[in-house]
C-alpha cells in the first residue's frame, strides 16, 4: 500500500502537486484563524438594557463577531470588541466573564509581531486599563510605559498612568502625568482624576469642583457620566454630607433609572441613617440587578448588626464564592478579602494576611496603609499601626478614618 501511494504520488504532474500543497496551506491558515474564538456577549438583566442601548450593543457585537470570523486579523474590530467587553463587565458586574475575555482578544492582537504603532499602541492601552480593572497595578504600569513610548501625545494613556502611579502610591507622579492628561483633553476622565488626587491630598473641596466638571463634560444617562455621578456621591457620604448625596443618586436615577450603584446607594444612605428596613430592600434591589459583591458585602454587615445569623451566614459564603470566583478568572482581590474576613468573619488574624500581601505588592499606597493600621488596632499592635498611620497620613488625606485611627495611637 506504501509503494502504491508513494508511485502515484511520484506521478502526479507538477501542477496537481502545486495544487495540493496550495491546499494544505489553506487548510492550516484555516486551523490557524478557527483557533481564535470570539467569546460570548452575555445577556443582560432587562432592568439594564436601557432600551435602545442594549439593542445597538447586540448589533455592534454581531457585526465585529462576524468580521473576525471572517478575518481573526481584523485588529480594528478586535479592538472594537474588547473595548465593548469592558464597557459591559461594568454595566453588567459580570467581570469574570468580560475581563478574560477582552484580555484573550487583545493579547491576540498583540501576538502578531507585524503591526504598525498605531494599531500596537491601542491594544496596549486597552489591555493595560484589563490590568488595572483586575488590580495587576505593577503590570499595567509596565504595559502603560510601552505603549507611551509609541505614542506620547495620547490622553487616555496618560489616564492609564495616572491610576497606576496612584494604585501604587506614586502621587507625586500621578500628579504630573493628570496636568499632561488634561492639558491634552480637558473631559470627563481627565477632571474625574483630578478630582481624585485632590482628595488623597485632603483638598475636599478641589475635589468635589473637580468632579462636578467632570459630571458636565458627560452625556447624562450615559454609563460614563453615570459612574462619575456616583463617584461624586461616594465622596460626599464619606464627609458626612449625606443630603446632598442623596439628591445625586435620585438624579442619577432619573438619567439612568435602574442604575444598581445608585439603587445600592441610597441603601447605603438609609443604613446611615438607621433605616435598616429601607436599607435592605434597597440593597437586595440592588443584587438583583448586578452581582457586585460590595452590595453583598454591605447587606451582610446589616444583617451582622440585626443579629440575622441564618441569613448573614448564606450571604458570607456567597461572598467567598464570588472571590474566589473572581480570583480564579484573574482578579486580584486580597484587599477585599482582607475587608471581609475583619468586618464580617471577625477573623482578624486572616485577614492580615491578605492585607499584607496586598502591602508587598503596593507598600506606599495610602488605602492599604490604612486599612493595615485598622487591622493592627484590632490586633492590639499599636506600634506597627502607627508605623501604618504614618504612611497613609502622608498625603494629608481627609478620610474619616484616618481621623478615628489617630483618637487610638
Amino acid at each position: 500500500m506504501k509503494t502504491n501511494f508513494t508511485y502515484r504520488f511520484y506521478s502526479l504532474g507538477a501542477g496537481m502537486i502545486l495544487l495540493l500543497i496550495l491546499s494544505a496551506l489553506w487548510i492550516n491558515n484555516k486551523q490557524t484563524k478557527n483557533e481564535f474564538t470570539v467569546p460570548d456577549l452575555l445577556d443582560r438583566n432587562e432592568r439594564i438594557t436601557m432600551g435602545k442601548e442594549w439593542d445597538q450593543v447586540q448589533s455592534k457585537y454581531v457585526s465585529l463577531r462576524n468580521q473576525l470570523l471572517a478575518n481573526s486579523n481584523d485588529h480594528k474590530s478586535a479592538t472594537e470588541l474588547a473595548h465593548l467587553f469592558i464597557k459591559e463587565a461594568r454595566i453588567t458586574g459580570e467581570h469574570g466573564h468580560y475581563y478574560p475575555a477582552a484580555q484573550s482578544i487583545l493579547n491576540h492582537i498583540l501576538e502578531n509581531k507585524d503591526l504598525d504603532n498605531e494599531t500596537r499602541f491601542t491594544a496596549l492601552v486597552t489591555i493595560a486599563g484589563v490590568q488595572l480593572s483586575l488590580h495587576d497595578f505593577q503590570t499595567a504600569l509596565k504595559t502603560a510605559q510601552e505603549a507611551i513610548l509609541l505614542n506620547p501625545y495620547n490622553s487616555q494613556i496618560y489616564g492609564v498612568l495616572v491610576d497606576c502611579h496612584i494604585e501604587l502610591g506614586n502621587y507625586k507622579e500621578a500628579v504630573v502625568v493628570a496636568d499632561k492628561m488634561v492639558a491634552i483633553r480637558p473631559d470627563l476622565r481627565s477632571y474625574s482624576r483630578v478630582s481624585y488626587l485632590r482628595e488623597i491630598f485632603g483638598d475636599i473641596p478641589g475635589a468635589r469642583e473637580a468632579m462636578l466638571m467632570a459630571i458636565q463634560a458627560g452625556y447624562p444617562g450615559q454609563e460614563e457620566t453615570a459612574w462619575a455621578m456616583h463617584t461624586y456621591a461616594e465622596m460626599l457620604m464619606r464627609y458626612g454630607l449625606d443630603n446632598e448625596a442623596e439628591v445625586v443618586y435620585k438624579t442619577l436615577l432619573q438619567e439612568r433609572p435602574d442604575y444598581p450603584f445608585a439603587v445600592a446607594g441610597l441603601g447605603k444612605l438609609a443604613l446611615k441613617r438607621n433605616e435598616l428596613n429601607e436599607a435592605a430592600l434597597k440593597l437586595k434591589d440592588a443584587i438583583n440587578i448586578i452581582p457586585e459583591v460590595d452590595f453583598y458585602v454591605t447587606l451582610a454587615g446589616l444583617y451582622k448588626s440585626q443579629k440575622k445569623v441564618e441569613a448573614l451566614e448564606k450571604l458570607k459564603a456567597d461572598i467567598l464564592v464570588m472571590l474566589k470566583d473572581d480570583s480564579e478568572t484573574g482578579h486580584n482581590m486580597d484587599l477585599e478579602y482582607a475587608h471581609v474576613y475583619n468586618d464580617l468573619f471577625e477573623d482578624t488574624a486572616t485577614a492580615l494576611v491578605y492585607a499584607k500581601k496586598e502591602f508587598q505588592k503596593r507598600p506606599q499606597n495610602i488605602d492599604v496603609n490604612r486599612t493595615l493600621a485598622l487591622l493592627e488596632l484590632e490586633n492590639n499592635n499599636k506600634e506597627k499601626a502607627i508605623s501604618y498611620y504614618k504612611t497613609a497620613s502622608s498625603t494629608h488625606s481627609r478620610h474619616p478614618e484616618l481621623e478615628m485611627i489617630k483618637t487610638k495611637i
